[in-house]
């Protein structure tokens, strides 16, 4: 079996030595791949060697400025390690590299979130779910992004189509009672927000909003 192959595969099994050798018998065989290198910074990643991981992607890109996933991977780091302008950058290079995929595009939308610069996050955001539907991280993020911007109908859609495939997922709840305490339905807004409590009775945001939702009523 082919090196790189056979250390994704123990890497996905949790064999993280063994995928090492095989990842280290691949560069050594072919020094001039930036797939292995790739291959091993996500290996570090996966083990909690950032530093290390990052000069593996570093060496990928040396090698091919166009390889697309050694950004993503680079900008995995710099996210995590909550440096999300270096990670916005290097996220945005692996689009530009073509790597067109859902996941780099709510990676994108979170850096942006993260950086406060919520407009911009939008419309990557939406790609993220447009790309991937069953995605409820992208639609739940997207819609909290929307609701930040009044867009609260467009809000209520993200939400309850969060709620169809996780209806346990008590912050969209939480966020769909809020929507609706906006639109002055309290009705509905008192029976999202009850269901995030019997999901999450700890859920202290849910807890506060319904005592003033009953207090406005009483």
């Amino acid at each position: 079996m082919e090196h790189n192959q056979h250390g994704i595969e123990e890497m996905q099994k949790g064999h993280f030595e063994e995928a090492a050798t095989a990842f280290s018998k691949a560069i050594e065989e072919n020094p001039e791949d930036p797939i292995s290198y790739i291959n091993f910074g996500n290996l570090l990643s996966a083990v909690n060697e950032p530093e290390k991981a990052l000069k593996f992607y570093e060496k990928a890109i040396e090698i091919d400025k166009d390889a697309a996933t050694a950004f993503y991977g680079a900008g995995n780091v710099y996210f995590n390690q909550d440096n999300f302008n270096e990670a916005k950058n290097m996220y945005e290079k692996a689009l530009k590299k073509g790597l067109d995929h859902s996941d780099v595009y709510f990676m994108l939308g979170m850096s942006f979130m993260n950086l406060e610069q919520n407009r911009l996050a939008l419309p990557y955001l939406q790609r993220a779910t447009e790309l991937n539907s069953e995605d409820t991280d992208a639609k739940f993020q997207y819609g909290l992004c929307l609701a930040q911007h009044e867009m609260i109908d467009e809000a209520i859609t993200q939400f309850n189509d969060v709620i169809q495939v996780d209806e346990k997922h008590a912050d969209a709840f939480y966020n769909l009672g809020v929507a609706h305490a906006f639109k002055e339905n309290q009705e509905l807004a008192i029976t999202m927000l009850e269901k995030a409590l019997s999901i999450q009775p700890d859920h202290l945001l849910a807890g506060h909003a319904l005592k003033i939702i009953n207090s406005s009523i009483e």
